[in-house]
């Protein structure tokens, strides 16, 4: 089979497009014929050398979905999905024809959703929920989320809204806008620069006693969401720039009440999050959750120039491997 192979991490130059065996199974495994894998950024990381738990060699890819094809009997032609903080670091992950995971990582996909779409839902709605759990977001909840086109951002205000939240999506490109306002929440541009006063005389302008959640996807308005946040308020974070040192004002922290809430999707194993994606599949599939849109698709053995790519800010957006099986 196909897949993609790093023997040594530091250099994308290490990733090779290899032909080697079907996996073979060990006890309570199923196999996997992955139909598509996401690419996400710490998969980047993951070869770099930025993710001291990763064992090598390795195949990358950590979200994916497929059809088993060796397993239980009950099992085989059962369309999947999921996701883990297994794959791609300590097993081998999604960038290959075929994939190995435990039958307690088994999430069925839901029939709303294809084969990309589905793989595209991965760390970006494990990552999401997350944020969206541990801010007890729920009906009448302020929130604002910054970066709401990323695939983070959108997957958080398709929760949100499930959740029956007032949602601002604040985005940095005019061009994002007309999008994020089909999502029937409010829609605004951010401050051209990180200006604390800006961005909460933005965000209170929609929400006047200020807003009870500030989810950052982007890491870069930590200082100013403290400043934004409302009474009691909490400020999600899932990145920090540079070396994640960031400076802030724990004065205007405690005067508020408010609290950082850090949120780390590979905190979840493949069992935990195939339990959360069995509840979201019922959403997609009753219609509560929306599938994402614009999502870039690429050939396998073209993986290595797209991880370049990505890495050198040449290529944006969702990008999700098809295998050729």
């Amino acid at each position: 089979m196909q897949a993609l192979r790093f023997n040594q991490t530091g250099d994308l130059n290490n990733l090779e497009l290899v032909e080697m065996p079907i996996p073979s199974l060990g006890k309570d495994e199923v196999l996997i014929e992955v139909k598509a894998g996401r690419l996400n950024r710490n998969d980047i990381s993951n070869v770099m050398g930025r993710l001291p738990y990763t064992t090598i060699p390795r195949t990358p890819g950590r979200d994916y979905s497929g059809i088993i094809q060796q397993g239980p009997a009950e099992l085989i032609g059962k369309e999947v999905w999921g996701t883990g903080k297994e794959n791609g670091f300590i097993q081998d992950g999604s960038h290959a024809a075929y994939m190995k995971v435990h039958q307690s990582a088994i999430s069925l996909k839901p029939q709303a959703l294809s084969f990309v779409e589905a793989a595209n839902c991965g760390t970006p709605y494990i990552t999401a929920w997350g944020a969206i759990q541990s801010c007890h977001v729920k009906e009448r909840t302020r929130i604002v989320i910054i970066g709401a086109n990323g695939a983070v951002g959108n997957a958080a205000v398709e929760l949100a809204k499930k959740n029956k939240a007032t949602v601002l999506g604040l985005v940095r490109k005019e061009e994002h806008l007309a999008t994020i306002k089909e999502q029937e929440i409010f829609a605004d541009l951010l401050p051209n620069t990180a200006d604390e006063k800006a961005l909460k005389s933005l965000i209170w302008k929609y929400f006047p006693e200020g807003p009870d959640v500030i989810f950052d996807t982007t890491g870069h308005w930590l200082p100013g969401s403290i400043s934004a946040i409302g009474k009691f308020g909490q400020v999600a974070v899932i990145v920090a720039p540079g070396n994640g040192q960031v400076t802030i004002s724990v004065r205007d922290l405690y005067r508020n009440g408010a609290s950082i809430i850090g949120v780390n999707s590979l905190l979840y194993s493949g069992s935990e999050c195939a339990a959360i994606f069995d509840g979201l599949a019922k959403d997609f599939d009753q219609h509560l959750l929306h599938p994402p849109q614009h999502i870039q698709t690429h050939a396998l053995k073209n993986a290595i120039e797209v991880y370049k790519a990505v890495q050198d800010g040449l290529a944006n957006g969702m990008h999700v491997f098809i295998p050729e099986n």
